[in-house]
């Protein structure tokens, strides 16, 4: 497992597409300083930067460029044919790429909320902030990986599921709420440190469960998924 995952490394930081990471932490963290830097009521810049930047784009974004690399990016390539041709369980394979996966995006993601988090309101709510993206972490790179194995276009359905259903369907339909990581991570990290900052309809318990549910039963698919692969790297 240790290989896979410095394989995994390796080829995640030596990818361009590391580069995509940093723009919209540092948006973040750069909007969060200037409005504290000009005394703006956090009341008024809280919200939209924390979570109408922070956890609905930033986050779900982050774990969509990494969450669909770690894999797919090899199978584009061909080059998982050398991971599929060793004596390994899948799950050997599958959940070292989810944790990098996971790490990367939640050490990208937390430290910047974290820090607008503090200047926002205190020290509590940045840590609520951070741990919090750090569980939406890994429940988003579940799903993201899991797309890589099931569909040719990952990042197409990722987006719409971002977009479309957390981004539109989630501000104006009650009921996508439920099915919402965004919705589990402000949830959780309201909990952790309440705040009028962060507001949403989803109880802990639900947000609890189904954050558990979706990392866990995604993890499930790609293992199961990546079984039906042949050397060839195509689905049997």
């Amino acid at each position: 497992m240790s290989t896979v995952t410095w394989i995994t490394a390796r080829g995640l930081f030596g990818r361009r597409r590391f580069l995509l990471l940093l723009p919209l932490p540092l948006v973040l963290l750069g909007l969060a300083v200037l409005c504290r830097s000009l005394g703006v009521d956090p009341g008024q810049w809280g919200p939209p930067v924390l979570v109408g930047l922070g956890l609905a784009v930033v986050l779900p974004v982050v774990a969509l460029i990494i969450g669909t690399g770690v894999l797919g990016a090899e199978i584009d390539d061909g080059t998982v044919v050398h991971i599929l041709t060793k004596p390994l369980p899948r799950w050997q394979i599958v959940l070292p790429k989810l944790a990098v996966a996971a790490g990367v995006t939640a050490v990208t993601v937390a430290v910047p909320l974290y820090v607008a988090g503090v200047l926002a309101d205190s020290v509590r709510l940045g840590l609520a902030l951070a741990v919090a993206a750090a569980l939406g972490a890994l429940a988003y790179s579940a799903l993201f990986l899991a797309l890589s194995l099931v569909t040719r276009r990952p990042v197409l359905l990722g987006l719409v599921y971002v977009l479309i259903w957390e981004g539109l369907l989630g501000n104006f339909v009650s009921g996508t709420k439920v099915l919402s990581i965004q919705q589990y991570v402000i949830a959780l990290a309201d909990r952790i440190a309440p705040t009028g900052l962060l507001e949403t309809s989803v109880s802990v318990p639900v947000a609890s469960v189904m954050t558990a549910l979706v990392s866990v039963g995604f993890t499930v698919l790609a293992i199961d998924r990546l079984r039906s692969f042949s050397v060839a790297g195509e689905t049997s």
